[in-house]
């Protein structure tokens, strides 16, 4: 799996741009609920030393209404919490300021054309996927690699059916407001705009590529991922998402996976430490999967973690 579609589903903001309608989806996952088998969710429990529990939760950011109803395991450990963590907090998931402030951190101000910057190659690729879809050249000259490459993977995965508004986060920020708990965020906005433009040339000019191979491909890679996703999958996603990255792009890696899941450690172990509750945390899957993923951190710091999976066998769980 490239690191480029591992950005993709790690990054919330970027979907915003591509938003559709919350009640026509909302019906559309009412008419799947009658015939659909939830997915296997990506649930682990962990018990703090006072009684304070964290249900973390593995989302996919863009899903399908026939992804819904969630497991009941999901549905409990919502009824079982006081209140959410999200990776933004949902006044910045809906802030209509926020695609504007993407566009702006990806507008070109070197002087330099996108031309200049890409090899014959990718250009040619890029011209070719313009065409073919309508879109018009000059408004991508002015923009960097990063967000040109994340705009073509996430329009991809939308033709598939895969939709930001039917995302896992947004469906449970839904659900937290309708039943008055209180949610916040591990980061912000500007964090995540920020570590997205703080990739270097040559990281962009990759995710650029890489996205625009994923469509002459076909898209299989998205599509697998979220067949695993609904599986339960853990052990495909860390392998096929992130144990490729961690080796071809340790760097990255690094910056996007490690850093990120070991700067939440300290508020998650607030929360465990204070004794007070439960709270539901819904972050990217892949931040929970792996020696490097959330969920054996907090087990090497001493806390009971168990998976809650009614619908794994024995040894998955």
């Amino acid at each position: 799996m490239s690191w480029m579609m591992r950005a993709t589903t790690l990054m919330l903001g970027a979907v915003m741009l591509l938003g559709g309608s919350a009640s026509a989806l909302a019906r559309q996952a009412e008419a799947a609920a009658k015939k659909n088998t939830p997915p296997v969710p990506l649930l682990w429990k962990v018990s703090g030393p006072k009684g304070a529990q964290l249900y973390l939760l593995g989302s996919f950011h863009l899903l399908k209404p026939d992804d819904y109803p969630l497991s009941t395991d999901v549905d409990k450990a919502f009824e079982a919490s006081s209140s959410l963590l999200f990776e933004l907090p949902p006044e910045d998931m809906n802030s209509p300021e926020l695609a504007t402030k993407m566009l702006q951190a990806a507008s070109r101000r070197d002087g330099r054309q996108l031309k200049d910057e890409l090899d014959a190659e990718t250009w040619k690729r890029l011209q070719d996927y313009a065409a073919a879809n309508n879109m018009p050249l000059e408004r991508l000259v002015g923009l960097k690699p990063w967000f040109i490459g994340l705009t073509i993977s996430i329009s991809q995965m939308t033709r598939q059916g895969l939709d930001p508004q039917a995302g896992l986060d947004r469906h449970l920020m839904t659900r937290a407001a309708a039943a008055g708990k209180p949610a916040t965020g591990l980061e912000t906005a500007a964090s995540q705009i920020s570590m997205l433009d703080g990739m270097s040339a040559d990281e962009q000019r990759q995710l650029l590529r890489e996205a625009l191979e994923q469509v002459d491909k076909g898209d299989e890679q998205s599509r697998q991922l979220h067949a695993a996703w609904r599986r339960g999958d853990d052990v495909l996603l860390w392998r096929e998402m992130a144990a490729q990255m961690k080796r071809e792009y340790p760097g990255l890696y690094q910056r996007i996976n490690v850093e990120r899941n070991d700067a939440w450690l300290a508020p998650l172990q607030q929360r465990l430490q204070a004794g007070q509750g439960s709270t539901l945390v819904v972050v990217g899957a892949l931040h929970l999967l792996g020696s490097d993923g959330v969920v054996e951190k907090l087990r090497a710091r001493g806390y009971a973690v168990e998976r809650i999976c009614s619908a794994c066998t024995p040894e998955r769980r």
